[in-house]
Order: C-alpha cells, then structure tokens, then sequence
C-alpha cells in the first residue's frame, strides 16, 4: 500500500509539473548564425501563437511537456517540447519548398478555423486567427490600379515632375503576402514604398536647409545599355525633447471587421507601444467608430498611461463602419485641442472597410481636403487581412496632409510607433516636388521607377497651391530613373517624327546629365523654397557605387520582377539578391537581411 501511493503521490506531481503554465522565451537564428525575424512559434496544443522579433527572440505562454513548432517560408518546420522554463534557442535550415510551406500554413489554418481560435494574449503577442486558407490573397482586399510608367522622349517631355512620398505600407504588406505563401497583386506593389521603407545613410543637411540632397549615377543592374539614376533626400534629425508638444487624437475602428486577434487585438497591443512614447507635454484623446462615432477619452496628458492604456484595452468589436463620423469627430476635437507650433495629428488605425456615411473614395477625399486647413495633420495604420482596403488608406493619407503605414506584425507596430513615430509626426517640411530636366545632348528618354500615383504636371511644380508631400524628422526619401543615353538603341523607346518647331540642341554645360530642382514650404508656410542641384555624367559600374544605392537597386528590381515588368532584361532572383548582399552595410537592424530572405524565400 506503500508502494501504491508513493506511486501515486509521483504521478501527481508528474501531471502538476507538466500542467504549470510558464512563459517560454528564446532566440531563433538561420543557417549563419544570424537572427531571424518574423518566425512563426505555435504550440501545438492550444494553437497560442508569437513571432520572432527582429533581435530572433520570441516569448510565449505554455505549459511543460506541450510542444511548440517553428516555421518560417522557405526553411524546415522545428519541433521543440517544452521541458522545463530554460530558453529554447533553434537554428532553423533552409530546406522546404514554397510550396510545402503553403500546405502546412493551410492545413493548419483549416484546423484553425475549427476551432474559432481567436482573442490576444498579454505581454504584446497575440492568437493568429487570421492564417490564409489558399494561396490567394482575398477578392475583399482593394488596390488602385497602378500603370507602370513608361520611358518618355526627352525630346518631347524634357520635364519629370512628382511629388515625394514617405509612405512605407507597400513593403509591409507584401512582406506580409509572402510570409503566408500568397501570390502578390500586381497593383499591391508600390516600387516606391518599397525602396522608402529602408533607411539610407544620406549626409545631414547644411545650415538652415530641412533636408540634404544627394544624387548617383551608374550603368543598370538590369539593362546593359542603360544607366540607372539615383535621387536622395535626409530631413534634418531632431532629437524627441527637442519636438514640441502633441495634441493626438487616437481614431480607433471597432466595427466588426476588425474582430479578429490581427486588426483589433494586434491594434490594442500596437497603441501600447505608441503610449509608452508619451510625454507628459502631449496629450491624447480617444475616439472609436462602428455603427457611430463616440469619444471614450477626453484630452489626456501623456504622462497618464495607465488611464490610457485602460480606456484601450476596454474596446470591442462589433456593428458597421460609420468611418466618416468617427473622422468627423475626431478633426474636431484635434481643433478644439489645437497647440500652436505643437503637433497636431489624428492617428487612424483601421482596415479601411468604410461602409456607412461618406464611404466612398471620392466623398472621403473631399472630406480629408476639407479638414486639412485646419492644420492638423492624419496618420494612417492599416490593419488586418482578408478584406484590407490599401486604396482608401492611401487615399485618406495623400490628401491628409500625412503618412500610411500597414502593421502586420508586433515588430512592425514597434518600428513605425516606437523608433520611427516622433520622426513621423513631426513634419519638417510639407508640399516638396521634385522635379528632373534632362540634358537632351545626354539623355533621349527616361522612366521614373513607382510614383505612379504620385505624378504632377510640369505646371504644378511653380503652384504653391497643388498638394504634395510631407517629410518627416530623420526621413529618407529615394526616387530611381532609368535613362537610355543619347546614341543607343533600345526596344523600349519608339520612334517619333523630328521635330520642326522645336530646337532640343540647346544646352548651356554638356557634361550635366540632368538637374534637380526641389520645392517645399516650412510646416506653417504657404510660400514655396527652391533648391537646384546638378548631376554630371560618368560611366560607373553600380559595383563601384555606395552601399545604398546597390540596395535600393536590389529592391527596385524585386519590385519590377513581382509586377512583371517589360523593362527589366532579368527575372532572376539571384540577381536580386547578388545585388541587395553587394548593398547590405552594417545592416543595425537587420531589415536588409530581412529583405533578403524575403526573396530567397519567394517562389
């Protein structure tokens, strides 16, 4: 009898160790020994889900003798039993195919599915109820259309002109595609927002100037007769005590097409950490919409977290989509707050699924022009999958007078709120235009690479009232052209008549390739500054340019390669990646290399 519950007293204790719920931490690194960011980590049991950050370390809730199972696109999936509250550090392997990884990530969003899974853990990780169940991205999710832009005849359009953009959704989102195995929209593929995403080592600016310029040229990666012209722009850095105070004004959707653990919950935990940036001089206030609009915090001060933080976590989902409403109320409360020389932005966060009051894409942007005048500037923060509206978000941001950033992930919300946010909210310089004159003695025809939806008529380039972008403290901005020089015969130029009236030959300097005139107000003026740089020719391998430029190249290329470009004499991924390892640099937060198991990782 002894013996009997000695026995019994052991298998207790057995069954209480391994039902002890403990937080699992650990690192995950790829074949290099490098660290690997967005890793999937499941438990097998309960379907609790993290992912890595971009330092390759995970922390999730389990309990011992559970199993957790590591997957990643294009490496083998890991399996590791929990044993006890030691890290659990894994070096995963490239090994499987695009394909098998789709199959795993549907089967289990199937299993998924069953099971209604769905809610947010503490600590900032959340339940991923939100798994692709094919490999397409949904028909509910919308894109405007983009037409690539085609090179033009110096001799007939000697004038680029267009408007900078700072946005960075693109990347993201289509980070976000690959990462669950899924084909890529043409028309989600935003070359510019791309490129913008990454940070270039670009000089400070000189005396007074907000912003420094830069320019490069060299023969393309990807056309052997053309050549390849790079345009930087820096904004001054301004350390956060030295920003003014910020009047914001959270402008939460909790409709129903936010309730799930990767919009609402994801949201919630993202807020977090944009409340732990506070000071006590900002002050925020909180306004939500569904089927309408209400406020659930008045003007608070920064200092305030935890009121903050609590009238956050308190929300829910459910109703319609009063999104008109909700940004109704939210500018006027902005403008009742208003802090002169401070700033003063409402911060959207939504899928963009408006569907009652002004919905439309047309009714949204008359709205925005409108309450723009005020001085108040809009961040966008677009959430979720499945039914993800890009083109109003876009929208809603380029005539806000501010920015779009898509947040997929727990890493991304802590990039674009965390590291980059006062960066972002304080404006340096708004309405800049670039715009290009091409030496015609030099150049017979160029393509500005992305900016499609960003391009302005040569005239708006002198109108001080044609809107145009904003940029941000620290920012970098780079725009790509690819130019055929005078004397080489290309596919991609067709022939025109000469022409009679007009005389191309004049040039004062034949050595300049082209020349770069910049134009922007100060955050409160109405009246433009000019800046006129030049760039002079030269026959440069890309090999022998700076790191950046080689990048910025690298994902350019990708770019053209997911939209299937005519312009490009390569679809090689191995070029990419040549070209993006030749770019990489010191890499300090290892988004570059994140870049480039993104496309090894692409099929």
């Amino acid at each position: 009898m002894k013996l009997v519950a000695t026995l019994i007293c052991m298998v207790l204790a057995i069954t209480t160790l391994q039902a002890q719920q403990i937080t699992v931490t650990g690192t995950v690194n790829d074949e290099t020994n490098s660290p690997l960011a967005g890793v999937n980590v499941t438990v097998n049991e309960t379907n609790a889900n993290t992912v890595t950050d971009y330092d390759g370390n995970y922390a999730l809730k389990a309990e011992i003798g559970q199993a957790l199972k590591f997957r990643y696109v294009g490496y083998g999936t890991i399996e590791r039993k929990v044993k006890n509250k030691k890290p659990i550090d894994v070096q995963m392997k490239p090994s499987v195919t695009l394909d098998e990884v789709v199959e795993v990530v549907e089967a289990e969003a199937m299993e998924v599915k069953k099971m209604s899974i769905r809610g947010k853990v503490s600590e900032g990780y959340f339940l991923n109820s939100s798994y692709p169940v094919n490999n397409q991205v949904s028909n509910n999710e919308s894109y405007d259309k983009i037409q690539e832009n085609i090179f033009k005849s110096v001799k007939t359009a000697p004038l680029s002109t267009f408007s900078i953009d700072v946005d960075k959704a693109g990347y993201s989102n289509i980070r976000r595609m690959i990462n669950h195995g899924q084909k890529i929209p043409k028309d989600a593929v935003k070359i510019e927002e791309m490129i913008n995403y990454f940070s270039y080592n670009y000089p400070q600016p000189k005396r007074n100037e907000p912003f420094s310029i830069i320019t490069e040229v060299a023969n393309s990666p990807w056309n052997k007769n053309t050549k390849l012209v790079k345009i930087g722009l820096k904004g001054k850095d301004i350390a956060t005590e030295n920003t003014p105070a910020s009047n914001l004004v959270f402008l939460l959707d909790v409709s129903g097409s936010m309730n799930s653990a990767n919009k609402l919950g994801l949201l919630k935990s993202a807020m977090g950490v944009l409340v732990d940036q506070l000071r006590e001089q900002d002050k925020v206030s909180i306004v939500v919409y569904a089927g309408a609009a209400g406020t659930v915090l008045e003007p608070t001060e920064g200092a305030n977290k935890e009121k903050i933080m609590k009238a956050i976590n308190n929300l829910s989902a459910g109703g319609s989509t009063a999104g008109g409403e909700g940004i109704k109320l939210a500018y006027k409360i902005a403008e009742e707050n208003f802090i002169k020389n401070g700033n003063n932005r409402v911060i959207l966060a939504t899928d963009g699924d408006f569907n009652v009051g002004a919905s439309s894409d047309r009714a949204m942007e008359d709205l925005i022009e409108e309450k723009r005048e005020s001085g108040v500037f809009l961040t966008c923060l677009g959430f979720g999958m499945g039914n993800y509206k890009d083109s109003k978000m876009e929208t809603l941001a380029d005539k806000g007078n501010g920015n779009h950033a898509y947040i997929d992930t727990m890493q991304e919300a802590k990039k674009v709120l965390g590291t980059e946010f006062f960066g972002t909210i304080y404006t340096i310089a708004k309405d800049v235009k670039l715009q290009v004159e091409f030496n015609p003695k030099k150049v017979q025809a160029y393509r500005l690479i992305g900016y499609e939806n960003r391009l302005l008529n040569d005239e708006d380039f002198n109108d001080d009232t044609k809107d145009a972008g904003e940029l941000g403290s620290g920012h970098t901005v780079t725009a790509l052209y690819e130019i055929i020089p005078v004397g080489v015969k290309s596919d991609y130029l067709k022939d025109i008549d000469d022409l009679k009236y007009t005389n191309t030959n004049n040039t004062s300097n034949t050595k300049e390739l082209l020349t770069v005139k910049f134009r922007y107000k100060e955050p409160d003026g109405n009246k433009s500054k000019l800046i006129v740089k030049t760039l002079k020719d030269n026959n440069t391998d890309i090999k022998n340019t700076s790191k950046d430029f080689q990048f910025s190249a690298a994902v350019a290329l990708f770019g053209q390669q997911l939209r299937d470009s005519e312009f490009i004499a390569t679809k090689s991924r191995e070029d990419v990646i040549q070209l993006a390892e030749a770019g990489r640099g010191k890499d300090d937060q290892g988004y570059r290399a994140e870049f480039i198991r993104l496309v090894k990782s692409y099929k």
